[in-house]
Parts: structure tokens; sequence; C-alpha cells
């Protein structure tokens, strides 16, 4: 397998710009002859099915939900970075492009993050003139706020539902050319697989999840953008319906998966209450602008915290990052909170979190100010806790969040097979082995709307007059066969356990052996457990109800079997990858302060695996990340 990353010639600053002049177009009035599949309908996905629908393009848009509007974009609550330096405080393109490396912890593709820098603020002109109610401040400019890993206030939001806000302008959009006749939406419609002809992407099979019934669609190209695969870990702050099978159902078609191990503890959730909890709720991190984070000294301490004095708290973060403090990135500010937990100075019920404390900010600004910032965060916190975070400081520790592994991609977005693309948090391209907060939307929005309808035609426009492979094509009856079997199969187990009871037990090995903190033998132990699993699942499955009508537990059944096979690559990952880095950090090794200690030597690059037909041995490739314009150093935020 060839890794051909298509980096353009030339100074970074100008590589993309070369690119777009350089590239094949395809004229107006021949995009109507070619047909595009865009799977997955949020900010990635609807973008780039209405962009390339308002550029003449028949788009068939494909989402499993009921309407686009529910694809967990909308709970990316903080805000949107973009580098139009409003406050005047030193932001640029190249500081927003070096933030990013730096907080990927040099494990991303320079190219691409420029990129990503110079496209941010043209989405922010995007979405305000479609209505984007941003934040506003007394001169009418778009307010900004800080997030963490930047010195710099360069995040943009609307209250604390910044996400919900974008997918909703990009949902207009959608469904103008919906309405327009440029792209046809099918929901409750979910991937099962993608079908491959003559080494090129040819379509996909899917499944109605009303009727059960399984068909086919063919295209000139496939894009996937259908998020990440943080489910794997069952607890996490992902949606339950998230998943990862149809980047998964594409690693098994050809395309190679990148850096599975990279997974994203975000540091302010709420705690796990109760073993029977089925996910985790994430309190935005626009909150540590206002809120400062603290544990008591003691571990033990039983006074309630408003009764604490300050000389018995500790500010671990103002303590250990003074440059930085509370708006570490979210890798070390989550590593922090599990370091002073494990010394026993937890707080609650199970002593499982740490204070996150608005007193202060309350007390400087006044109880409006903070209720116009974050009243609906502050609204949701209370009604999970029955606390009042006005009164008492929020309890939080850090879970599961964003996967940066994911489908490999080349500049143009394109994974290892021809004709198949992936965008947003399925791809594996921007953010190295740790997300900046505030990045998520602006990575999808810029692949949707800015990337990929630039890049796309470059495959496109050598295939003037042809028609995409009809769906009764062998390879397609195939796949829809196949799809049919495995259904059927689940069904016909007829074992004890439940498909919930297996992804709870696979989440438990994720978490307790490749979670926050990974050894060479709890990864060894997650490799032998998760294949005995599995076997139990394939024998012990079950699965209630039929294939012809809604029924979740088939939908999970399918989804969770692939969790198992994504999970043992994300282990190898993480086992093969002897060094600490970002998101992913070996317990082997660490710096005497704790902190991460990179192999740049020897792990200077992106993995990719290849799919052999055994997820406990697939092949692994490298693609080398070269350093021209940031230099490699030892991140500290100190």
């Amino acid at each position: 397998m060839e890794l051909n990353s298509k980096i353009p010639d030339g100074p970074i600053a100008e590589k993309w710009t070369n690119y777009k002049f350089d590239r094949k177009l395809v004229n107006p009035a021949n995009r109507r002859k070619y047909d595009i599949i865009v799977v997955g309908t949020g900010l990635a996905g609807g973008a780039a099915a209405a962009t390339l629908g308002e550029q003449g393009y028949n788009v068939k848009a494909f989402t499993f939900h009921d309407s686009p509007r529910r694809a967990h974009s909308i709970a990316a609550q903080g805000g949107i970075n973009a580098a139009k330096n409003y406050k005047g405080d030193g932001d640029s393109v190249y500081r927003l492009f070096y933030d990013t490396v730096k907080g990927g912890d040099f494990r991303s593709r320079e190219a691409n993050v420029y990129r990503l820098a110079e496209e941010s603020v043209r989405i922010i002109d995007q979405m305000t003139a479609q209505g984007v109610p941003f934040a506003r401040e007394y001169g009418g400019l778009l307010d900004n706020r800080s997030f963490g890993g930047a010195q710099v206030s360069r995040t943009f939001y609307a209250r604390g539902q910044t996400g919900q806000q974008l997918l909703l302008g990009v949902y207009s959009q959608l469904a103008r050319q919906i309405g327009l006749g440029n792209v046809e939406l099918h929901n409750r419609t979910e991937l099962i697989d993608v079908v491959v002809v003559d080494g090129k992407a040819a379509g996909i099979v899917v499944r109605d999840l009303l009727t059960g019934e399984v068909t086919s669609h063919s295209a000139h190209a496939v894009v996937l953008a259908t998020g990440g695969y943080s489910n794997a870990f069952f607890l996490s702050t992902n949606a339950m319906a998230c998943n990862a099978s149809a980047a998964w159902r594409a690693h098994r078609r050809g395309a190679a998966f990148a850096n599975p191990c990279y997974t994203q503890i975000h540091p302010t959730c709420i705690p796990q209450s109760d073993d029977f909890q089925s996910k985790l709720t994430l309190m935005s991190e626009s909150l540590r602008n206002d809120g400062r984070i603290w544990c008591p000294k003691s571990p033990d301490e039983t006074r309630s915290p408003e009764l604490i004095p300050e000389e018995d708290r500790d500010y671990y973060l103002e303590r250990r990052y003074p440059s930085f403090g509370n708006l570490a990135p979210r890798d070390i500010a989550s590593r922090a909170a599990k370091v002073v937990v494990d010394e026993g100075k937890g707080v609650g019920p199970l002593k499982n979190g740490v204070y996150l404390d608005f007193a202060d900010a309350i007390a400087r600004l006044g109880e409006d100010t903070i209720r116009e910032r974050y009243g609906n965060l502050f609204e949701m916190y209370e009604r999970i806790t029955d606390e009042s975070p006005y009164k008492v400081p929020m309890r939080i520790y850090p879970a599961v969040h964003y996967t940066m592994g994911g489908l490999w991609v080349d500049y143009e977005l394109m994974t290892t097979v021809p004709g198949l693309y992936a965008a947003g948090e399925a791809n594996f391209s921007d953010h190295g082995a740790n997300r900046l907060g505030a990045s998520a939307l602006m990575q999808g929005l810029a692949d949707g709307y800015f990337v990929l309808p630039n890049t796309i035609s470059n495959y496109l426009a050598p295939q003037l007059g042809t028609t995409p492979v009809p769906t009764d094509h062998p390879e397609f009856q195939a796949a829809e066969q196949a799809a049919r079997d495995r259904f059927a199969g689940y069904l016909a187990i007829g074992g004890t356990r439940s498909p919930d009871s297996f992804h709870q037990e696979l989440g438990k090995i994720m978490w307790d052996h490749c979670g926050m903190e990974r050894t060479k033998e709890s990864l060894q132990e997650a490799l032998r457990l998760i294949p005995i699993l599995h076997e139990q699942f394939k024998t012990d499955l079950r699965v209630t109800g039929t294939g012809e009508s809604t029924n979740q537990t088939l939908e999970k059944a399918g989804r969770i079997d692939d969790f198992f096979e994504l999970a043992q690559v994300m282990c190898l990952d993480a086992l093969t990858r002897e060094e600490s880095c970002g998101g992913h950090f070996r317990a082997e090794h660490q710096t005497d302060e704790g902190e991460a200690e990179r192999d740049d030597d020897h792990f200077a690059h992106v993995a990719a695996w290849e799919w052999t037909g055994d997820p406990g041995a697939p092949n692994r490739h490298t693609e080398p990340l070269e350093f021209d314009n940031v230099h490699l150093a030892v991140r500290s935020y100190k």
C-alpha cells in the first residue's frame, strides 16, 4: 500500500493557493453529469453536500437520523476557532497554525494544518452570512473568548450552543439544495458496506432502518463524513447512536485506518455516578475561561467546597502550568486531574471528580454576566446533578471525547481507495495526537465548505463521459447478499446477552487498558481479552425482534461487531507506538515531571493500518512527517 500525501510543492503559505489554480476543473455545464454520494449530514457532510449541490453536481446525502439536524455536531457547544485577530492580541493564520501543530504534539501534517488555519477566516464570514447568531461585543464586531492551548482569544461562539447554531446554518443550505432538486436526502438509512469495483469506490450498500431493506447506490465518488469512534469505550461524551461502522466498513474494503490510538480525553465532563450509566455528559471547555479548577490538598478532606479555605485548596493547573493555567490543552488538563484523583484527592460521593469553581468569576463579573455566557450549560448541569453552579462548584472529571485518528486521507481528503473521501472527524488529517478545543467545528466546516469542493474535481474531471457502475453489477450484488447474511446471522445466534452488555464490557476493557494511560502490559492484556469477548459475542448474542422493521437492537449488534475489530487495532496501534504524545500516554515514556515524552527519531510519522482479513494482524504502514515551518520541540505550557 502506497501512502502518497500529494502535498503541493512550494512555500507553505502558497501551497493551497497554487493547488487550487493547478487542479483540474469541471465546468458548470458538465457537473450535472456527475453523481456524488455523501454519507453523514453533520457539519462536514452537510456542508459538503450543500456546496457540491450548489456547484451543480447530483448529490445523494445519507443519514441514519430522522433529520440532518440530529447530527452529533450539535454537541460541540463551546465555539469555533478562526484567526481573525479581532481582539488585536497577536493572532494570525501562522499563530493558529503553530498552536494547532504544537497542540497536536507535532504529530500532524503541516500542509493540512496551515490550510485549515487559512480557511478558518472564511468559515466565520460564511456562517455569519448564513445567519448564525454569533455573540457580539459592544462595538458590533463578533466577540471572541479563549480556549485551551492558546494565549490569544480566537474562539467565536453563540452562547453555549455554537455547534447547534452552526448546524442549523448548514442545514438551511442543505435544505435549500434539497428543495432545488440538487441534493436527494435519504434519512433513517445506514451505510453497511462500501462497494469497490476495479480498485475504485463505486458506491455504497445501505439498510433502511424502518423496513430493514438492503439496497445499493452508485456514484462517481463517495464521501464519508460519519464522525469518530469514541463509543468504542462505551462511556463517552458521544451520543449513543454514534458509531464507527461506516469508516470501518470502508477500512475492510481497502481504506487505511490511521493513528487509531489517538483518542482524546476531555477534561470537563460530569463524573460517572454509577455502573448503570450509558453515557457521559460534556460540560463545554468554554467554562474553563472563567472557572478555576481545584481539588482539596488533603485526601482526608470532608468539608463542603465553600467551607474549604484558600490555603487548603490546590489549584493544580495554575500551579503546574502558570502560563496557561486553567486553559492548558485537553490532554494535559485531563492527565493532571487523573493524577490528583489517583492520589485520593477526588471530590463527590464517589471521590471521582475535581471542582470547577465560578465563585471568583461571579464576584468579579457578576452573576448576570456569567448567566449570559454560560446560562444554558449551568442549567443542564443543575438538571443532571441537582446542584446549582452559581452556588457550589461543578464537579468534573475527564472522559473519552474526540478521536484524532480516522481514515487515512491525502491532501485532497481522498482515502487509499480512489474515489472514496473522508471529511471531518472521520479522517485523521488535521489534529495530530491531540485536538485543541474549538477546532472540531473549524475542521468539519473547512473540509465540507472549502476543501473537498475544491479537491474532488481532480478525481472527477478525467471521468467525464463515464457513468457510475450500475447497481446490478456482481460486486454490488455480492455486497448486498453479504450484508443480508450478516444481519440474519445476528438474529439467528439466539444467545442470552444483549448487544449493550457486550458493548459495556468491551468499553471497560478499553478504558482500563487503553484509556487515559496505557502500558505495554495493559495493552497486551486488552489484546488477549478482546478476541475472547468477541467470540462470546458471536455465540451468545441475543437480538430480539426481526429484521423487517425498526429494530435498534439489531442495529447495535452490527455496530458493536465492528467496534470489536476496531478496538483491537486501537490497542495494536498504542502498543507499537513506543512513545507518549498528546492523547496517547504510555506510562513507560514520561519525563520526571510526569509529562509526555515523544520519540521523534522513531515515531515522527503517521501509522496507517491495512486490513488483512484478521483484525488482530493488520499490516502497518507509515507516512513520515516533515516539519519545515514549526520545528520539533518539547511541548511546554508552563
